[in-house]
């Protein structure tokens, strides 16, 4: 059968067609053919339980036969009211928050608050401090603060400008350096940066770790250090949690873990489980208050979705997040990641490995030309097509990014598929290894 759909991020020249998936159960994926794969991405990193968890679908079941969608303009429903209290709780600090419809929508909002904030207080503070290498969307304003070389290049002019600083990682520390060094060598280019410049209204950051520029896991106290700086000087810190909060990096909110404060924060891919799209971007009161005024002065905040706040989605978060307290998920993850830092090292065997990076139930294992010289390893043909056709012979979906082979697991994966995902990704590193050379 000829398709018509454009698959997202792929050379489609590559391709001449696509496994269909028809059915899932827990962390296997089921294809016409019956062929089970299991899903090293966790849906690109959404899903905690796995697929076909019964309170989930039936929590989208009873709340579709109740209310479907209702506009939250003018109007607003229970699911998104009970929801919205229910993350104010888990997260520290927070007293408002604003629903959207994905990740990179909610960080676009963020984005848009923290200026509109500065703007509306009457202080001209436009500037954004952000990483390199961060990532927190494609729509324009979360690609010009999360600006991927390789994901965004064809869109560079066409962005606005930010100022991005280093981020220290230790796979790759300056020679004669130690990674406490330029750390501090990072840290001291953003202090005296900021310090120096009125115009920043805020600094954006992935919270914990970047997850598509590379999976690197900052250095204990590197966001504490900028969070402080950030208060020190006035400026605003805004965190991207979407990937990388409710338990991911095995912390319900990240942010706490990192002993942070931030103004501004953004969550999604895991709000539903998995099982819907949905996010939120919460705010303190200091924020929320600054929009506050008279109609005709222009400080509300100009943005809205049809779909935002969804009561089906808002509903099914719900359920998802009662689960995780039900089942105490954290503490599995804390305990099960275990296995991933154990079984690191074997990797580092594998000729075209250089480096393997973990935390929680994430893990990036980088792949180098030359292992001396730490080489990223390029190839004409696109290394994600190449190691995915080979990891479904060894029955694992992976998506690769660049030079990166990803695994992203569902949350609630046992310790033997955790074991049969790393035995998988070995022999698929190992069998791509002549093409790859």
């Amino acid at each position: 059968m000829k398709s018509n759909v454009w698959h997202p991020n792929t050379q489609m020249s590559e391709w001449k067609d696509f496994p269909e998936i028809t059915n899932a159960k827990g962390v296997w994926l089921i294809d016409k053919h019956q062929k089970k794969l299991l899903d090293g991405v966790g849906s690109m990193w959404c899903n905690v339980w796995g697929h076909s968890k019964r309170e989930l679908v039936n929590s989208i079941s009873k709340q579709m036969k109740k209310l479907q969608h209702s506009s939250m303009f003018n109007l607003t429903n229970e699911p998104v009211e009970k929801l919205a209290k229910k993350l104010i709780t888990l997260s520290p600090g927070m007293n408002r928050v604003f629903f959207s419809d994905n990740g990179s929508t909610a960080m676009e909002i963020a984005i848009k608050i923290a200026l509109q904030y500065w703007s509306n207080l009457g202080i001209k503070k436009t500037k954004i401090a952000t990483l390199e290498n961060g990532y927190h969307g494609d729509t324009f304003g979360s690609m010009s603060v999360g600006y991927v070389p390789e994901f965004f290049i064809n869109f560079k002019s066409k962005l606005f400008p930010t100022i991005r600083f280093p981020v220290p990682n230790k796979y790759r520390i300056p020679k004669n350096y130690s990674l406490t060094d330029y750390q501090n060598i990072c840290l001291d280019k953003i202090e005296k940066k900021i310090s120096n410049n009125d115009s920043i209204a805020a600094f954006v950051m992935e919270s914990g770790a970047q997850m598509a520029g590379g999976v690197i896991i900052y250095p204990k106290n590197f966001q504490k250090k900028i969070n402080k700086i950030c208060k020190d000087n006035d400026v605003l810190f805004v965190l991207d949690e979407i990937a990388t909060g409710f338990g991911r990096l095995g912390s319900m909110i990240e942010y706490e873990n990192q002993h942070c404060n931030p103004d501004i924060v953004s969550f999604g891919k895991m709000l539903t489980g998995g099982y819907l799209t949905f996010a939120a971007t919460l705010t303190t009161n200091k924020i929320y208050n600054s929009f506050l005024d008279q109609f005709n002065n222009m400080k509300h905040l100009f943005h809205g979705h049809t779909y935002t706040g969804n009561p089906i989605a808002a509903s099914v978060s719900l359920t998802n997040l009662q689960l995780y307290e039900k089942h105490n998920l954290i503490q599995k993850v804390k305990r099960k990641s275990l296995i991933f830092q154990k079984r690191a090292n074997e990797f580092l065997d594998l000729e075209l490995v250089g480096n393997v990076r973990t935390k929680g139930m994430v893990m990036g294992i980088e792949l180098v030309s030359d292992k001396k010289r730490k080489i990223p390893l390029k190839t004409r043909k696109s290394i994600n097509k190449l190691v995915f056709e080979e990891g479904r012979k060894h029955n694992v979906y992976f998506r690769t990014l660049g030079n990166i082979v990803m695994l992203v697991p569902p949350l609630a994966i046992s310790s033997n598929e955790i074991n049969f995902l790393i035995d998988g990704t070995i022999k698929t590193i190992k069998g791509v290894t002549s093409e790859l050379k």
